[in-house]
């Protein structure tokens, strides 16, 4: 598991935004609702859960660092 900051990725931001998987689930509406992925892939969100709480973005992390604001999760 990750600890600390996220570094950006280009690529892999592009690619899940052009992907053909995403394409087909959000014109067939095939979405579950926020918060439903537990039901989903309990696995995966248990995971995510836990990366989100030990890991901070770059972004959020400069802006905490120049203006002070409280991390939120």
């Amino acid at each position: 598991m990750k600890f600390g900051i996220r570094r950006p990725s280009l690529k892999k931001s592009l690619a899940a935004r052009f992907s053909v998987k995403r394409k087909l689930r959000h014109s067939l509406g095939l979405k579950a609702p926020r918060g439903w992925g537990w039901l989903t892939n309990p696995k995966r969100a248990a995971y995510n859960r836990i990366y989100s709480r030990t890991t901070i973005g770059l972004w959020d992390f400069l802006k905490r660092l120049l203006f002070g604001q409280p991390h939120q999760r």
